[in-house]
């Protein structure tokens, strides 16, 4: 009898629910909400509001593109955790509910564990995944961490960010000079059409493989302040060159760190996960970097880089086949590591 898991991922801003069938993927449908870009960030009142008009026909949907019935469901896995309490809140309590209402097992998700096993979600029977151990540059607007990854429930944080994130980095640069919400994108497209040796800006120096980006955004904002002194036009007439050597250096700070612990811990496997994993630089300088250690890189579809629900079912499928069930009495959580 196969195990079909459906998952619920409401941990910020976007909807999702996919469905697994004994490990395959076979729906992942996401529900993005375009009210944030008017405040250029996530507001969590509205995001909330969104998900409860958003929940019910996106896993109508996923259902029907899996094929499957509600009765055919195994378990409900959701994301506990971390991200918007509120946002949180609306999926627990639905994936609860159904659990209840279906009478069959609930499986609660780590939101960053989720993204780590990314690498593993498959959509065909042949699809590779990593071998353990590897390493995984975990990379968001609210994570930046380096995990060595030594099974699908053990894991190590090797180094991780002592401020800001690297997608922050990207979302107030972005915002500082005029780009919509989310940045990200927008310098990542701009970035192609500049001169990444045109500015330089600060790098953090610290010890180990913990990163900063905190120091780096103040740069930033200085090298604008002091060009829009002398040129009222500096951002419109610099605005490419602006966004490509942003991008390097966020990009040569990331990498730094990741070949000292390729170095350190002699992996043989490099992966990335995460929303800022999407970024165009990021993944070739990667695959870059691998090449030249001669290592694999595994690099993610862009559709399973930023939040959704098929990442959420993968890590409940392997905690389903452990039996590492949740409880009606979880509450969620806004905060939580590995």
């Amino acid at each position: 009898m196969s195990v079909n898991i459906l998952a619920i991922e409401s941990s910020c801003d976007d909807t999702s629910c996919a469905v697994i069938s004994d490990g395959i993927l076979k729906s992942n449908v996401i529900a993005s909400q375009k009210v944030h870009e008017a405040y250029g960030g996530v507001v969590p009142e509205l995001a909330s509001r969104a998900h409860q008009q958003n929940i019910v026909p996106v896993v109508s949907e996923a259902l029907r593109q899996a094929g499957l019935s509600r009765e055919e469901l195994t378990a409900i896995a959701y994301t506990r955790g971390p991200g918007l309490l509120g946002s949180l809140l609306v999926g627990t309590s639905f994936a609860k509910g159904m659990a209840i209402g279906l009478d069959i097992p609930l499986v609660d998700v780590n939101h960053l564990h989720a993204h780590v096993l990314s690498q593993f979600i498959r959509e065909n029977e042949d699809d590779p995944v990593p071998t353990f151990p590897f390493i995984c540059l975990l990379i968001s607007g609210g994570n930046s961490q380096i995990v060595l990854v030594k099974s699908e429930n053990e894991m190590e944080i090797l180094g991780q960010t002592i401020d800001d994130a690297a997608g922050e980095a990207f979302d107030k640069c972005a915002k500082v000079m005029g780009l919509p919400y989310p940045g990200g994108p927008h310098i990542d497209r701009l970035s192609k059409e500049g001169d990444a040796e045109k500015f330089k800006f600060s790098k953090p120096h610290i010890q180990g493989l913990d990163y900063s980006f905190s120091g780096l955004k103040t740069s930033f904002l200085y090298t604008v302040r002091d060009g829009l002194k002398e040129n009222p036009n500096f951002i419109e007439e610099n605005l490419a060159d602006l966004c490509a050597s942003l991008q390097k250096t966020i990009i040569d700070i990331l990498l730094n760190k990741l070949k000292k612990a390729i170095r350190q811990t002699k992996v043989r496997e490099v992966a990335i996960g995460g929303g800022v994993s999407a970024n165009s630089g990021v993944r070739e300088a990667v695959e870059e970097l691998c090449r030249n250690e001669g290592i694999k890189a595994w690099i993610p579809k862009r559709s399973f880089t930023t939040d959704n629900a098929a990442m959420v079912a993968t890590a409940g499928y392997f905690k389903y086949l452990k039996k590492e069930f949740g409880s009606l009495d979880q509450p969620p959580y806004a905060r939580v590591t590995l």
